[in-house]
């Protein structure tokens, strides 16, 4: 799936190319692609027909484009292989074409909703007071947020009494990071997978973050992860991060930093990867 660089990047296409256009039309053109909005397809279309679409928004991984005036937003869920896609009006429909919204103006463009396996979607959902579709209420603020608290993220992470990588990927800690930014996050800090979220003082929390940051940014600065064609930007264009990485997908390959062989593991029906002699296994009783 998308981890947040790849979703800023379509964010930041939909701000460019979407926000501020009032939409004329929308073709829901396969039902499964607004299954999670419950009133249906034709309703899906009525609720958006003639009304302004506002700054495209996102925490963490989840992306919503404000509907103006409703108490509404758009929330996209891509799933596995879902792709929000600014086209002409005059280019041939895509294969996977799943929702198409037309706007009122002479721009010439549209937004296409493409999706192969047809396990993304998007739905509407009432928003909270400050913005926020309510089924993603309880999702955690990422930490390319300003408004990120680091010391509530340490005490959260000590009390949590797990390990490291799972805290990562638990959305009600911190938002965003998925499996590819853990294991190259770990792998900077030096940290296996396994270790235990209360053996974390301070110090090794901000260094951490400050590595999840510095991956993150990474990312964003080529547009983001593709292993293939279907994680795109608005241009359908693909990121190559994947080129940077130093510990996933990386099996059997030299570590970058000590030359050892680097390790995969199946953890969580995922995988881990990491370096075995850079990043030891925990000992329980060990503060860093």
């Amino acid at each position: 799936m998308p981890e947040l660089p790849e979703v800023e990047v379509v964010r930041r296409g939909l701000a460019r190319w979407v926000a501020d256009r009032t939409v004329a039309d929308v073709d829901v053109l396969h039902p499964r692609a607004v299954r999670r909005h419950i009133a249906g397809a034709d309703d899906f279309a009525h609720r958006l027909k003639g009304h302004r679409i506002g700054a495209p928004s996102r925490r963490g991984k989840y992306l919503w484009l404000p509907v103006e005036d409703t108490g509404s937003a758009v929330l996209a869920h891509l799933g596995m292989s879902g792709q929000l896609l600014v086209k002409t009006q005059e280019a041939p429909d895509e294969k996977h074409l799943r929702i198409r919204v037309r706007f009122d103006d002479s721009v010439g463009t549209e937004l296409r909703f493409v999706d192969q396996r047809t396990f993304g979607g998007l739905s509407l959902h009432d928003t909270t007071p400050d913005g926020l579709p309510d089924v993603i209420a309880h999702i955690a603020r990422d930490p390319l947020d300003e408004r990120f608290d680091a010391d509530a993220f340490h005490h959260a992470l000590r009390r949590s009494r797990t390990t490291i990588k799972r805290a990562l990927l638990n959305q009600s800690l911190i938002s965003g990071v998925g499996n590819i930014y853990a294991d190259e996050a770990l792998w900077r800090a030096r940290l296996h997978y396994e270790r235990p979220t209360a053996t974390f003082t301070r110090p090794r929390t901000s260094e951490l973050l400050g590595h999840v940051r510095d991956v993150m940014n990474a990312a964003l600065a080529v547009g983001g992860t593709s292993f293939d064609s279907l994680y795109v930007n608005v241009n359908g264009e693909s990121g190559y991060f994947d080129r940077s990485l130093d510990a996933y997908g990386r099996e059997g390959e030299p570590c970058r930093r000590c030359g050892t062989p680097m390790r995969r593991r199946p953890w969580m029906n995922r995988s881990s990867y990491f370096c075995p002699r850079c990043q030891r296994p925990p000992r329980p009783s060990r503060l860093s």
